[in-house]
């Protein structure tokens, strides 16, 4: 996973502040379904996120929390990006299997889904079927 197909439009220019605010409040979440990029970049709430697409349920499914951003600021490109460490679902369905289509990052601003801040969506391609899923994110966000 590299980049980001859409950056929400509550984060446009946000999401380096967010990072300075605090890094290690970022998570992510991984959805099946999933509504047009159009309109998933107009919700402003992780609760508007899965309130309009279905969330994943694979086996041995959570939201990954906590996650520590971090900030590089490129003064040779004059941009900054955001990137978290690799992030890995051990035997990832089996049981209950899923089609994942996105994952949304977002910035948890106190502990519930009303005021988490979806920051990027991307693309993801891969079904579940028991094995490890290693999501490698690089630059989840970057902002010229």
């Amino acid at each position: 996973m590299s980049g980001s197909d859409i950056v929400h439009n509550i984060a446009l220019g946000a999401a380096a502040e967010k990072a300075r605010d605090d890094a290690t409040k970022f998570g992510l979440l991984m959805l099946k379904v999933v509504e047009s990029d159009a309109s998933l970049k107009d919700r402003a709430t992780v609760a508007t996120v899965v309130a309009n697409s279905t969330e994943a349920d694979f086996t041995n499914y959570a939201r990954k929390t906590s996650i520590t951003a971090t900030l590089v600021v490129d003064n040779t490109l004059d941009r900054v990006t955001l990137d978290i460490p690799d992030q890995t679902y051990t035997a990832a369905g089996g049981g209950t299997d899923n089609s994942l289509v996105k994952t949304v990052m977002y910035y948890d601003e106190s502990g519930t889904d009303a005021t988490r801040v979806p920051v990027t969506a991307h693309s993801t391609d891969v079904t579940t079927a028991g094995s490890d899923l290693l999501l490698q994110v690089n630059d989840f966000f970057r902002a010229s």
